[in-house]
């Protein structure tokens, strides 16, 4: 069996990816059949690491942007994705899988089209609360159609809504887990005091960075603070605290990092008793496999048409708080930070909420479906 992957050019197309890799490699091991062989067409490889880990060979398929708003750049980029697509074309004919899963994003329109146009079987995951362009392009075409929010099917044609089922966010299978033992001591935490986890994105986010740097003296007096500045942002970020927290007495609960690995993010994960972040799919999807309360900041909707969805579709299940961006303020942060440390019921009901939205067997539950479409296409 030959099975194709394909998604965006962002973490979040590409690791739910890495995740369903994951569980096709178990389940192959558990119920002993033929290793497939995987393949990923995208414009970039992303993370060369996580494909050689995972068996996956990367075939490069050009593709171009389709902005939301007028631009030259466009028409320039239709002729990428119109080159992409016979590149696909040749890739998918020479290969010729037995299923295409895709990610959407607009890396994977030219090997959606050509897999279309060589009647090879698609199935689609869409992970934001309201579906990308991609996936509602590919919908009419695809044998199945995976969401994770439920209040995605409705964007979708009523024609296709029999091949919709909510199957929640395939996350890699190292950080649906955590450390407890030794997180403490592995973090620098003091001991006896509430822990707070700031996420900013992979590569941070300013506005986040800046309102908890204002709030530093505040939340150090009620907190550890474990803060992701991203990597281009932590030397300045870190340069700020030491100034603002220069003689505060609580300095050291200060924890500033530029990007979390994956065992400190286990780590910092199981100390957390509050969760900051962005509002990405696959963040919100790791928040509730950590059974964690959480405050969603989402990326304003002009920059990002899918994060406030997610936020209030997240939200909604009582699991988070949201603060948009234009209204983050230190004083509306602190404050909100200090009435889910200090109320540990309304806290545990909002863990308890999270714990029902992501199904940590979504990556098996998709694994197990593309196995099945590609037995079926090789039979």
């Amino acid at each position: 069996m030959t099975i194709a992957f394909t998604g965006g050019g962002s973490g979040g197309h590409f690791y739910p990816i890495i995740a369903i890799a994951e569980a096709i490699n178990d389940l192959v091991r558990e119920e002993r059949l033929v290793a497939p062989k995987l393949y990923y067409l995208a414009p970039t490889p992303f993370d060369q690491n996580a494909l050689f880990e995972n068996g996956i060979v990367f075939i490069p398929v050009a593709a171009g942007k389709m902005r939301r708003y007028a631009s030259l750049r466009n028409a320039a980029d239709f002729f990428v994705t119109l080159g992409g697509t016979i590149t696909a074309l040749a890739a998918l004919y020479r290969l010729y899988p037995d299923v295409v899963f895709s990610k959407g994003g607009y890396g994977s329109v030219p090997t959606v089209l050509a897999a279309r146009l060589l009647r090879i079987p698609v199935i689609i995951h869409e992970s934001d609360a309201k579906p990308g362009r991609a996936n509602l392009l590919a919908a009419p075409f695809a044998q199945k159609i995976a969401i994770s929010f439920e209040s995605a099917a409705a964007y979708f044609p009523k024609k296709v809504q029999s091949k919709i089922a909510r199957t929640g966010i395939p996350v890699r299978k190292e950080l649906a887990r955590m450390e407890t033992e030794g997180a403490r001591q592995y973090l620098g935490l003091e001991k006896d005091v509430p822990t707070i986890l700031i996420i900013g994105g992979s590569q941070g986010a300013k506005k986040i960075n800046e309102a908890v740097l204002t709030s530093l003296p505040d939340l150090v007096g009620i907190t550890n603070v474990i803060h992701q500045t991203g990597r281009a942002n932590f030397k300045e970020v870190s340069s700020v605290a030491q100034v603002v927290l220069a003689k505060n007495p609580h300095a050291a609960r200060y924890h500033p990092v530029d990007y979390l690995s994956v065992i400190s993010l286990q780590r910092s994960a199981a100390v957390a008793d509050l969760v900051v972040s962005r509002a990405g799919a696959n963040s919100i999807a790791e928040i509730g496999l950590w059974k964690k309360p959480a405050i969603v900041i989402p990326i304003p909707e002009s920059v990002s048409h899918d994060q406030r969805t997610n936020a209030y579709a997240y939200a909604r299940t009582g699991a988070a708080i949201v603060i948009e961006e234009e209204n983050l303020t230190p004083h509306l942060l602190v404050s909100e930070i200090g009435r889910l440390i200090k109320n540990p019921e309304l806290a545990k009901r909002m863990g308890a909420a999270a714990e029902g939205f992501t199904d940590p067997d979504a990556a098996r539950i998709l694994a197990k479906e593309v196995l099945a479409v590609g037995l079926s296409h090789e039979s």
